[in-house]
């Protein structure tokens, strides 16, 4: 008998949490051979999410619950969740109900077909402007950053074989992200398609603040690319600044009456300038991270945990 955990990091979901759960404990009731279990992370909601997840501990056997410090983040919250999981095949979901639980049957076919990956490809998602912005932007920086195939998309809803989750935990540096993770574990990732549900009640948890957070995460933890962009950068404006130089000498030595260019030179400089603190500024982000992995600054905090794990 194969056994199925699902993780699923919790923000504001007081009110749609148990509708979630409801929901999968009805389909996975209905496979055979198929035990399954749920662990819910509070990412520290400001709401009563954590109070919902204890109900939803006393009405289940089959639930935990795990209450952080203070909000880390849903790559963080995934982590928390993937060190308590026991199950063979590990599904991530939302909290918020947008995620179909009547696809998992067909995440489960896939990853018994030899996937080791599998997410979820909407063709229509119901987010918000905004957040289908950020998604696309991050669509973009795994493909140029982190080597992801063009074809495939990511979710936050997915399965993962036990071996991969097992791989991605060895992680222990804070600012995990979890695409890179495990892009750099298996190569063996595919889509199904699934349709995405308008959101029932509030709004997402993402604002402009994360979701560059998230950015700066995916491409200065698991790749150097920005590195050598910045390095192909300066290259580039050295070799302006070069034949502008001999431009300007050039001109100068034909027609002598022409005045120097002050604004011209002006526009370099602040040019210049502005490519030059860019560059230091990328620099630093690198050299700051070192230090807070150097100072050993947690991944997240567990305040408690609550459900079936407290009995055994």
């Amino acid at each position: 008998m194969s056994k199925i955990s699902f993780v699923i990091p919790c923000y504001r979901s007081e009110k749609t949490i148990e509708k979630v759960v409801d929901e999968v404990t009805a389909v996975c009731s209905q496979m055979e051979d198929t035990c399954f279990e749920f662990v819910l992370i509070n990412d520290g909601s400001p709401d009563d999410t954590f109070t919902a997840i204890l109900s939803l501990c006393k009405k289940y056997e089959n639930v935990c619950g795990i209450n952080l410090s203070r909000n880390f983040g849903q790559h963080a919250a995934l982590m928390a969740g993937f060190r308590e999981v026991t199950g063979d095949i590990i599904i991530c979901m939302d909290d918020d109900g947008q995620t179909p639980a009547e696809a998992i049957p067909e995440f489960i076919r896939e990853i018994n077909n030899g996937s080791d990956v599998v997410y979820a490809h909407y063709s229509n998602k119901k987010h918000s402007a905004f957040r289908n912005f950020g998604s696309h932007i991050n669509e973009m920086m795994t493909r140029i950053m982190l080597g992801k195939p063009k074809e495939l998309a990511v979710s936050s809803f997915f399965a993962a074989k036990r071996f991969v989750i097992d791989e991605v935990i060895k992680y222990e540096n804070p600012y995990p992200y979890i695409i890179g993770l495990v892009l750099r574990t298996t190569k063996r990732v595919k889509n199904i398609e699934v349709d995405h549900r308008e959101r029932e009640v509030g709004q997402s948890g993402y604002t402009l603040s994360k979701l560059l957070g998230l950015w700066f995460n995916g491409f200065t933890a698991f790749s150097i690319q920005p590195l050598r962009l910045a390095t192909l950068s300066g290259v580039v404006c050295a070799l302006m600044g070069f034949l502008y130089g001999i431009y300007t000498i050039v001109k100068r030595l034909l027609i002598p009456d022409v005045p120097m260019g002050f604004s011209a030179m002006m526009s370099v400089m602040v040019f210049m300038g502005g490519v030059i603190m860019l560059m230091l500024g990328l620099i630093g982000e690198y050299i700051g991270r070192i230090y807070i992995c150097m100072n050993n600054s947690p991944q997240y905090v567990v305040r408690e945990i609550a459900g079936k794990k407290d009995e055994e």
